[in-house]
């Protein structure tokens, strides 16, 4: 296409140069005192103003032939042809370039309404390609940082959960142990409170042999309702059953204790004694004030005990409720972040789709924008040219039409003036 046009470019520039130098030369001054003093006066006969019409029709057809050259210019070979034919006269050929003149406008306004168009659609598919390519930049960059974001929920979830789990495993553990302490802490003061117990019955004992003032009776036995009734009658009280526990002591015996006495056996029979026996106060008072001691000793072990029972129930206490605390709040951070990675994943997919379909249409856009540069491409790259030759071409019919014009009124006016000295 490229050579073609040059060919049309430089066989125009040779039909305008042409025509001007044929116009140039017929407008000269000299050649108009020329063509007054050789061309027929106004007193010439018509054959031989008929033989000067024929003279100029061929020079115009001429400077035709040599302005269209060896191009195929269907309009400059219309004239040609008009000029050529015996019947047609100025009027046809002055016709024909109108409408050439005519054509050559309607041409170019057509190739500037292309131009036009052309230049308003690539604007608009750049505009869109940069507003597409945007978007799947913004897409990408969301992806990443959606992405990035998931990453870090899901170590956190997985943080929150093995927390949880490990707190669960602590709360059971310290549940267990506090369980353990506490009935190690009831055994304790069972078996010491026992202890005392029976310190206490030995004490009351002795004290009935030897300080029988500091001697204390065991309670009477409160009769029941019905044997209340039983006596008032005039009945007799059942017989009291004998007191059972350690020793008959009434003291109930613990089932550790019981199982270690089962394991020991019969006591050794007691040793044989010579004379009379005698109460050994002093050895008494020893002894009683030893056992004074023991049950000092025991009640300050349970005191001891009592208060880190006390302490050691109050901080499995308050690490019960921290435990629970921490949980409902880890909890809580679990479910707000489970669900915010739930939407992150949501967002992560429609961002993902976005860019799917950007990309998509982005492609449709280059594709619309390669078929443009297919269609708009060589008339933007020679529109000017292609207007300028346009330009010179109407210039030069329309000087053309100018000059054959004047030929056709030198014409009609021969029979009273002269071609020349009328035109002049």
């Amino acid at each position: 296409k490229t050579q073609e046009w040059e060919e049309i470019k430089k066989t125009r520039a040779e039909e305008l140069l042409a025509l001007a130098e044929t116009i140039k030369v017929l407008n000269d001054d000299d050649a108009l005192e020329l063509f007054k003093k050789t061309l027929p006066s106004a007193s010439a006969s018509f054959v031989q103003v008929q033989v000067s019409a024929k003279a100029q029709k061929a020079r115009a057809l001429d400077i035709i032939r040599a302005a269209a050259g060896g191009s195929r210019t269907p309009g400059l070979d219309l004239i040609a042809l008009a000029l050529n034919g015996k019947a047609a006269g100025f009027e046809k050929v002055i016709a024909l370039i109108d409408e050439l003149v005519v054509n050559l406008k309607k041409e170019q306004e057509g190739d500037d309404a292309k131009k036009e168009y052309c230049n308003t659609a690539f604007d608009e598919a750049d505009d869109k390609k940069k507003g597409l390519e945007q978007s799947v930049k913004d897409s990408e960059t969301a992806i990443d940082e959606l992405t990035g974001s998931i990453e870090q929920l899901v170590a956190e979830i997985a943080a929150l959960q093995d927390g949880i789990k490990k707190l669960d495993k602590a709360v059971a553990e310290a549940t267990e142990q506090r369980q353990k302490e506490n009935a190690e802490y009831k055994d304790l003061i069972a078996s010491d409170s026992t202890a005392k117990e029976v310190l206490g019955w030995a004490k009351n004992r002795l004290n009935k042999f030897y300080n029988p003032k500091l001697y204390r009776p065991p309670p009477e036995r409160q009769m029941s309702e019905e044997e209340r009734i039983t006596v008032n009658m005039g009945g007799t009280a059942p017989p009291t059953p004998p007191p059972g526990g350690i020793a008959g002591t009434g003291i109930a015996v613990l089932a550790q204790v019981s199982a270690h006495a089962q394991r020991r056996g019969a006591p050794p029979p007691p040793p044989e004694t010579w004379g009379a026996y005698q109460k050994k106060s002093e050895e008494s008072n020893g002894v009683i004030a030893m056992i004074n001691l023991l049950i000092k000793d025991l009640e300050k072990e349970m005191t001891e005990a009592e208060v880190e029972e006390k302490h050691a129930q109050a901080d499995y206490e308050k690490m019960m409720t921290d435990s629970a605390d921490k949980r409902a709040t880890d909890s809580k951070a679990l479910t707000e972040k489970s669900s915010a990675k739930a939407d992150m994943e949501a967002q992560l997919e429609a961002h993902g789709e976005q860019k799917k379909a950007s990309a998509a249409e982005l492609m449709a856009v280059m594709k619309y924008t390669q078929t443009l540069h297919a269609e708009c491409d060589w008339l933007l790259q020679y529109h000017e040219v292609r207007k300028t030759a346009r330009a010179d071409e109407i210039d030069s019919l329309q000087k053309a039409k100018a000059v054959l014009s004047g030929a056709d009124f030198a014409l009609v006016q021969t029979r009273a003036r002269g071609f020349l000295r009328r035109s002049a």
